[in-house]
């Protein structure tokens, strides 16, 4: 350990908490020729095994993520459907836009610390945009931190995408995913706005202070966040011959039997760009169809 130090220039401390960080890695193995002594893997096999561990840790936190998505769209559906018209016990329906627009207004002024957005969809109206623009600005400027999901088809819509990037310079943080939870919008982790039809957002919005449809919201937005990509980043493409997030996504969303427009509503894209994607997915699968494809794509483990 002393002539370890020494080559290292580092205090014994450091050098064991490497050696155990390394070790946990399984980047040391204990060696068969010198019992007590360690010995370092490949740097080959090394990095396979980090990118596995990685691999394998998206897959819970996406697993995870499903479950999440799941019970937090059922109890807000459950809740909306029981919530009164008029506020009462921390929940309040809000019918029209112009009454959502409003309580945003005051919401965003009101708000201290942090402002939790999800923003499925790809394409954000230029309406919304706009109105939105000053909100943000204004918050940012009082020094509330902006944090704000979209979703990677985002990147293929020129206004959405500059506001965003819009957003960014402002100082806020802006990652995205391939498909994402329904619209919402949550104020210091303390009220929440979400849709009462996800589906038809022109219905109105559920404006809730209950504190555990809060929390199970701001759970679903961590969770989403961490799998996310920062606007700008590259997402990780696949080491070997498997897929992308998005085309995975897509393949899961055909193989549970959406529809290509619906499959193409959850991803914030078109129906041609599904057809295109999938139709380019089957020729490198070598599949005459799409259950074929599937089929494949599982026997390889790409799902």
């Amino acid at each position: 350990m002393d002539d370890l130090c020494r080559q290292l220039g580092m205090p014994e401390g450091a050098v064991r908490e490497a050696l155990d960080t390394l070790a946990d890695l399984r980047l040391l193995r204990a060696s068969r020729d010198a019992p007590g002594a360690l010995r370092p893997v490949s740097p080959e096999l090394g990095l396979g095994l980090i990118l596995r561990s990685q691999e394998d840790e998206l897959r819970r936190r996406q697993q995870e993520l499903a479950l999440s998505k799941a019970a937090a769209a059922l109890a807000v559906s459950k809740y909306a459907a029981r919530a009164p018209r008029a506020e009462s016990g921390g929940a309040e329906r809000l019918v029209g836009l112009d009454a959502i627009q409003a309580k945003l207004e005051i919401l965003a002024r009101e708000v201290g610390g942090e402002c939790l957005s999800v923003m499925p969809g790809g394409a954000q109206s230029q309406v919304s945009l706009d109105a939105s623009r000053s909100l943000d600005a204004d918050a940012s400027a009082r020094g509330v931190e902006l944090l704000t999901l979209y979703q990677d088809s985002v990147r293929n819509d020129a206004p959405t995408f500059e506001y965003a990037q819009w957003l960014t310079e402002l100082g806020g943080q802006v990652r995205t995913c391939p498909t994402l939870p329904p619209r919402m919008l949550i104020f210091d982790r303390e009220v929440a706005v979400v849709p009462i039809d996800p589906a038809n957002t022109r219905l109105g919005a559920l404006c809730t202070r209950e504190p555990g449809i809060v929390a199970s919201l701001v759970a679903l937005f961590e969770q989403t966040w961490q799998v996310g990509v920062p606007l700008g980043a590259d997402r990780p493409q696949p080491s070997g011959p498997g897929l992308t997030s998005g085309e995975r996504e897509l393949l899961r969303l055909l193989a549970g039997g959406l529809t290509d427009e619906a499959a193409g509503k959850r991803l914030g894209v078109s129906v041609r760009t599904v057809r295109r994607q999938m139709a380019a997915l089957m020729e490198r699968l070598h599949a005459s169809s799409r259950f074929e494809a599937g089929l494949r794509a599982a026997q390889q483990g790409w799902l």
